[in-house]
């Protein structure tokens, strides 16, 4: 029976008015969309989406054939607002959602549950709020991407059918086989990876880096399609599994920074064509595996940071296809495989701080893409080829810390660092150098290099930053030519032979921050108008003929205004304490020994605070007089506890200049690479100051008689010899007349007053001590203290008594920072910033040192072990140095009645120092 046409027509007006009304209802939800969503003035997104035009020629719309909406593209269009994902769900034909790259806040929706056709989701780079999704957000089986990166979601993994899983895996991971791509970087998300992650074995890429993830690797084994997997920067651990080198589809391999150990699955990359791998800043033993480059497509190879150990496998000498190789800091060893250094597309080459050996080949003519080579720290050997000038692409060398001989060759033209210190380069240098014209930094320090610098190197008027030529044998004059080094701001030329006067050209170079000439034969007048220079923060002029006055010149506040570091010990300066110094308010170090500065310290004619970041001061080794100013030593504010909550300690510069000071330690030079900004230090020794009123020498190990010249310090008001070897009679008069037993005590060889036990008449008639200047070296620790070394210390000039102890460190606006911490144990223990070292001569142990630190390490071993510092058993006098140098602020008592309560073993001994201050 057949239809009639009315029929048929009316069929075909049903459908199309159906149509009609659909997309009626998609322009509606458009239009709500746009008034929900705002636009910034850098976006025109909404421009078109007005109703007067057909929906599907809205900008970032797609409609199917029927004309039903199927795409939303809205991504980097600056979007605001809070996601409606209540209404946009509503279109029923809807298939890609894309809306990353945006400003939406506020919550994502339950209501994403009913966009039962999306395969595809982005709201990657937003910023939501919260996240709330639901089981049923499983509903979505015909999701295939979602990336969800950089959205500020956090908590656990947002579908909460995959949350804490237990025992059987839910029906829901079924519905999500189609997913093949899975990115959610850039989140808060913890917890362990799903169990249900296994079954999305369609799964293509699975991106989770920078996230808080912890636990293995374990359920991605099954993966096998993954070709892209990142999961950098989470709290991941185990092993690598095995199955990895398995996969024959994976491209990009990424597990950086995490927490993984083990060995690598060594047949990694057998079978993929790998293109980028980053197992950086791991755990990682082993070898490096030999396959990565068998297929002949990798690009990027990050292994550095790691403990992997072998050689370096001899197949990535054929891999032609590198660009970034990168396996430093690690503990590799052998040489490294000769086509390395010539691969022609190779960016990159990064190796330092390994065990390799070998030299660097010829073959490195043929890299002609090579922009950096960094090899330092390792054991290559050999000459630096002349070929690497032909490698015409080499901007950054660094080589240093290794065995390389040779002569400096001809280095490439395009290269701006070449850091090549701590080697075994002899010669001259060519005036070849100065053809390369773009140099930063030339740091050739600790070499064998001799001749004359050339005249050439100020050539680089508009790029050298940094010339070090540090320890070598450069002699001759310093090049005039370096002040047309407009941007110069390191120039350090120490440790050399070089002669003359300074280059007044000098003053022209503004930008100089570092200017260390120590350790020549300069010969001149003190530079007095390098204070002109508005950016000088290092100045070191030591060991040199500097010569004639230091003057007082102008402290208006640009007169050396920046400058933090002043050494020019021994030289030749003789004059007055330099008053100028009192505007220099950012100096931390000042060292102005072994010269011929007479005179009375600082200028009573003036007030102020002055010295107050000041952390190492030395100023032994002249011809000092008087009293020491007050108001200097009362300001020391860096020598104060700021910091309690720091408990690591900082060098005092942390750029590439590595400040460092000469001390003197029981008579020895040490010398101290870098400054902790923890160590503090006071030399006042070998001058002739007056008014010692404290001396403490208890509980050391002393030997012989009590010298005969103690009795010259006529302001000594309080003595301590207890606990020592001294034999012999104690001297008589003066200050030692009014001296009781117990600043004897201990002493069982000693007789005379006050002491009931009489001397002999051979004890009486015996010469002075011949002993005194005797000469002693380390053992003294072992065998017991010589007076020679107690002598050194106020025979040139006494130093703090009890009173200017006061001063120093009875500090009125803190503690001192010597002492932070006490524990009520057998021994005080001390944290970072009780390694300081106060050196007074004549005022504590040994000439002029109370905590002998010989290097920044030892200033770790003092925390760890106070009496490790001394050659025998447990420290006795530590009770003293506590005792005499703490003073409770609020009530002017000392401090031992209050140490007294820390520990029962200190309260006898410690009460009986209740000292005089005056």
């Amino acid at each position: 029976m057949s239809r009639p046409p009315l029929y048929s027509f009316y069929l075909l007006f049903c459908f199309f008015s159906l149509l009609s009304g659909i997309q009626s209802d998609d322009l509606q939800i458009l239009l709500k969309l746009k008034s929900t969503l705002r636009q910034t003035s850098n976006t025109s997104a909404f421009d078109s989406w007005e109703s007067s035009n057909s929906m599907c020629n809205f900008t970032g719309i797609t409609c199917n054939s029927q004309g039903s909406i199927i795409k939303i593209k809205l991504s980097h269009q600056n979007l605001t607002g809070v996601l409606p994902l209540d209404f946009i769900c509503q279109l029923q034909s809807l298939e890609k959602l894309s809306l990353g790259f945006n400003n939406l806040d506020g919550p994502v929706m339950d209501d994403l549950k009913n966009c039962v056709k999306l395969q595809y989701l982005n709201l990657s780079n937003n910023l939501f709020t919260g996240w709330s999704v639901p089981a049923e957000i499983s509903s979505l089986s015909q999701l295939q991407y979602l990336y969800l990166d950089g959205s500020e979601l956090s908590q656990t993994f947002p579908w909460k059918s995959l949350q804490n899983m237990t025992g059987k895996i839910p029906v829901e991971i079924g519905n999500l086989v189609n997913l093949r791509k899975l990115s959610l970087s850039h989140n808060s998300f913890i917890g362990k990876l799903p169990v249900g992650l296994r079954n999305l074995t369609k799964l293509e890429v699975f991106h989770f880096s920078m996230n808080n993830l912890e636990g293995n690797l374990s359920e991605l084994r099954f993966l096998n399609n993954l070709v892209s997997l990142r999961l950098c920067e989470n709290e991941l651990s185990g092993q690598v599994p095995t199955e990895f080198g398995e996969f024959k589809k994976l491209v990009i391999l990424s597990l950086c920074y995490n927490s993984f150990t083990g060995p690598l699955p060594q047949n990694l990359g057998s079978s993929a064509k790998l293109y980028i791998v980053n197992l950086s800043m791991n755990f990682f033993t082993g070898q490096i595996p030999p396959y990565m480059c068998k297929q002949g497509t990798l690009s990027v190879l990050y292994m550095f940071g790691n403990n992997l150990t072998g050689e370096i496998p001899a197949s990535y000498a054929n891999c032609s296809t590198l660009l970034d190789f990168r396996v430093n800091n690690n503990s590799l060893s052998g040489t490294i495989p000769t086509g390395i250094w010539g691969l022609p597309h190779l960016l990159n080459i990064d190796i330092k701080w390994n065990s390799i050996e070998g030299s660097i080949t010829s073959d490195i003519k043929n890299a002609k893409s090579l922009a950096t080579l960094y090899a330092g720290h390792n054991c290559l050997s050999g000459e630096l080829p002349a070929e690497i000038s032909k490698a015409t692409s080499l901007k950054f060398i660094q080589l240093c810390d290794n065995q390389l001989s040779g002569s400096l060759v001809q280095l490439p033209t395009s290269i701006i660092y070449f850091i090549f210190p701590n080697n075994r380069l002899t010669g001259e240098i060519s005036h070849m150098i100065c053809n390369v014209s773009f140099l930063e930094r030339l740091d050739i320090s600790n070499n064998s290099f001799s001749g004359k610098i050339p005249q050439c190197l100020g050539n680089f008027s508009n790029h050298l930053r940094e010339l070090d030529l540090q320890m070598n044998s450069f002699h001759g004059t310093i090049p005039i030519t370096l002040a047309n080094s407009s941007f110069l701001q390191y120039l350090a030329f120490s440790d050399n032979d070089l002669e003359g006067p300074l280059p007044r050209s000098l003053v022209n170079c503004k930008t100089l921050e570092v200017l260390d000439l120590g350790n020549n034969k300069i010969s001149d007048f003190f530079p007095y108008w390098l204070g002109a220079l508005p950016n000088l923060v290092v100045l070191v002029l030591k060991s040199n003929k500097f010569h004639g006055p230091i003057g007082n010149h102008n402290t208006s506040g640009k007169f050396f205004n920046g400058l933090e570091i002043l050494d020019i010990g021994n030289n030749k300066i003789n004059d007055f304490f330099p008053y100028w110094l009192e505007a220099l308010h950012k100096i931390h170090v000042l060292v102005l020994k072994s010269n011929r500065f007479h005179g009375p310290i600082g200028n009573h004619n003036t007030s102020g605070i002055f010295f107050s970041k000041l952390l190492i001061l030395d100023l032994s080794h002249n011809k000092f007089i008087g009293p020491l100013p007050i108001n200097y030593f009362e300001n020391l504010n860096a020598m104060k506890i700021k910091d309690e909550d720091k408990h690591e300690p900082q060098y005092l510069s942390d750029g590439s200049y590595q400040e460092s000071v000469v001390l003197v330690v029981k008579g020895l030079k040490i010398k101290l690479k870098r400054i902790l900004t923890i160590f503090t230090t006071i030399d006042l020794s070998s001058n002739k100051f007056e008014g010692l009123e404290s001396l403490d020498l208890s509980s050391n190990r002393l030997t012989g008689q009590i010298p005969i010249q103690l009795t010259s310090l006529t302001f000594l008001a309080m003595l301590n010899l207890s606990q020592n070897q001294l034999t012999g009679p104690i001297p008589q008069g003066k200050q030692f007349d009014t001296f009781e037993n117990n600043s004897y005590d201990g002493n069982l060889g000693l007789c005379g007053f006050p002491l009931s036990v009489n001397c002999s008449t051979n004890e009486l008639l015996s010469p002075p001590l011949p002993s005194i200047l005797q000469e002693h070296n380390d053992s003294i620790f072992a065998s017991g203290f010589g007076w020679k070394v107690v002598l050194m210390g106020y025979g040139c000039g006494l130093l703090f008594g009890l009173a200017m102890g006061c001063v120093v460190f009875n500090f009125k606006r803190g503690n001192p920072k010597w002492l932070l911490s006490m524990e009520t144990s057998s021994h005080l223990f001390f944290n970072w910033t009780v390694a300081r070292a106060i050196w007074f001569a004549s005022y504590w142990s040994l000439k002029s040192d109370c905590i002998p630190i010989s290097s920044n390490e030892d200033i770790v071993r003092l925390v760890l072990d106070p009496t490790s510092f001394f050659g025998f058993g447990k420290i006795h006098n530590w009770r003293r140095f506590l005792a005499m140098l703490l003073k409770d602020d609020h009530k002017g008592q000392w401090w031992p009645r209050k140490l007294a309560g820390y520990h029962p073993e200190y309260r006898k001994e410690i009460t009986k120092y209740n000292f005089l201050m005056v």
